[in-house]
């Protein structure tokens, strides 16, 4: 970390520095941009990848954090912030430039707490509709609903985007056209089942070619962040189960080592091996909806129904040992809510030689069939640049060569224990992050034979005070989801409530690629591109 500290002090020499976990760097908004630079063009350890992004409303000031790290070590974190103390016209510079991930992040920002950002190409709110009065993520916002009452009138679609540019050295408010006054434009979504759910792709075409994608979210925004503002830790966690429903017990195994790391909560190592088995099952249910998806998306019915078919044998394990089946409420602050079955080790090697055979099977069905290939080989690139640049992780990021397991980079719960490959490809394109998951698949079952038999006895829970008060201070938490890295934030002033918690969605990184490896190809071919994709659009709408 001295390296990183020499990096941060010659670009700004009056950058204050916080020795702790992640390296903590505030600076002036002017210098923003300059540090930012420097990080990301550090020769030695470049830190291209911009991992989080959140806006924080701390009283006097309207603050954003970025979590940044090194694409070439994950592990490797720093937290660069910086605010603003204008309530009334808060201005900071975009590092879309930079990151391109920021783009939509910053708009959500936007949307939540107001802050515009200069030189970013689009300031239309996401989420949240342009007139919406009010930012929800400040502390002395309105919640009355009167304000901002459900207005069911149909209105056109506007597709112009306000902006604030830096000319000469001075601002320049303007209004930008999204599409050009000729563009042939359709509508894909938000009520399509093959966008998965309530998603909004407004689509230019010249012929049947894709020119432009402008992407609308917001229409199931459940306001999860802010509600958790007034909800113990506890109350919380079924939340995750909601986001991207198909990771639930990995997304709510996250926000508890979250609190269990910032409450110094040690969990019985009974625990961690009944976690870790569970959330390769739920990864590989997880992958087995998107092979099945995106095998429908492409026209075959009969490879999602056998897609199905093993998902079930998942589904019935899961629902013996914990009660329920999409949505689990397992994990629980300390450990897991319930202990195994007496037959659960029996069940899941049961299981293991079943999802085996069937891999084969989905192979010789679909994996190589020549119109399949042909509709994914060559199709939706997404070079390792843009896979890094986008912050798309998960099976889709690996499969343009960006290592970006979580589970490799930063070990949680007993990956440290147990061997399996990073599954990664090179080539990109829609046919990569197809395999990519099948592959994926068969990690998982390695896994899970490594442990199932080594069970120790001993306590499924930890004992934790009946309310749960976290130090001041932040705290981070990232795992590998079955999208990709689900990312945890949580600001604490100490109380039995979050100050702020930030969720980092993979889904959202996914959907911002959309348009640029999308771009350029047929029309017919955006459904399978999307599906290679794999997002889940509650995990994007939080």
């Amino acid at each position: 970390m001295e390296n990183i500290k020499k990096v941060i002090l010659e670009a700004v020499p009056e950058a204050v520095i916080e020795d702790k976990a992640p390296l903590t760097v505030t600076v002036e908004p002017d210098k923003l941009r300059q540090l930012a630079i420097a990080l990301h063009d550090n020769a030695d350890m470049p830190f291209d990848y911009l991992a989080m992004l959140t806006g924080t409303d701390e009283g006097e000031k309207l603050m954003v954090t970025y979590l940044l790290c090194p694409s070439k070590d994950l592990s490797v974190e720093v937290a660069v912030k910086t605010g603003t103390d204008d309530r009334e016209d808060p201005l900071l510079y975009t590092v879309t430039d930079i990151w391109e991930t920021a783009h939509y992040n910053e708009r959500e920002v936007f949307a939540m707490l107001g802050i515009r950002f200069i030189n970013n190409p689009d300031m239309r709110r996401f989420f949240l509709n342009s007139d919406w009065v009010g930012f929800p993520l400040r502390k002395d916002y309105d919640a009355n609903p009167v304000l901002n009452a459900v207005n069911v009138e149909s209105k056109d679609i506007v597709d112009i985007a306000p902006r604030i540019m830096e000319v000469g050295g001075k601002l320049k408010e303007e209004k930008i056209n999204i599409f050009e006054p000729d563009d042939y434009i359709i509508n894909i979504g938000p009520q399509h089942p093959s966008t998965h759910g309530v998603m909004h792709f407004r689509v230019a075409l010249d012929g049947e070619i894709v020119k432009k994608i402008d992407v609308h979210s917001g229409y199931i925004h459940r306001g999860i962040e802010k509600l958790s503002e007034k909800l113990s830790y506890p109350q919380i966690l079924h939340f995750t189960d909601r986001l991207d429903y198909l990771s639930a017990n990995i997304n709510r195994h996250g926000l508890c080592m979250c609190v269990e790391k910032a409450a110094g909560i040690e969990i019985p190592e009974r625990a961690q091996y009944i976690r870790t088995i569970m959330d390769e099952l739920n990864r590989i249910d997880s992958h087995l909806v998107a092979w099945g998806t995106m095998c429908m998306d492409l026209g075959a019915t009969t490879a999602f129904i056998y897609g199905m078919r093993e998902r079930e044998e998942i589904l019935k394990i899961i629902e013996k040992n914990t009660g329920g089946r999409l949505i689990i409420n397992y994990n629980v602050i300390g450990g897991v809510m319930f202990d195994i079955k007496d037959d659960f080790q029996k069940d899941v090697k049961a299981f293991i030689p079943v999802m085996r055979k069937a891999l084969l099977q989905y192979n010789k069905l679909f994996t190589g069939n020549v119109i399949a290939v042909g509709r994914m080989k060559g199709l939706g690139i997404l070079s390792k640049e843009d896979a890094i640049s986008y912050a798309v992780t998960g099976p889709a990021g690996r499969a343009s060569g960006f290592s970006c397991d979580i589970r490799k980079h930063i070990p949680y719960a007993l990956y440290d224990k147990v061997e399996f490959k990073e599954v990664i490809r090179e080539e990109g394109d829609a046919y990569a992050r197809y395999l990519n998951r099948l592959d994926e698949i068969e990690e998982s079952l390695h896994i899970i034979e490594q442990l199932i038999d080594n069970i120790p006895e001993g306590d499924f829970q930890a004992k934790t005070k009946a309310i749960i008060k976290l130090p001041e201070g932040e705290f981070y938490q990232r795992i590998e989801a079955g999208r990709g890295e689900f990312g945890i934030y949580i600001e604490s002033r100490g109380d039995k409530t979050p100050y702020r918690l930030k969720f980092r969605s993979p889904s959202m990184a996914a959907v911002s690629a959309m348009p640029l490896i999308c771009k350029d190809e047929k029309i017919s071919d955006f459904i399978g591109i999307g599906g290679s994709m794999d997002y889940v659009i509650p995990d994007i709408d939080r």
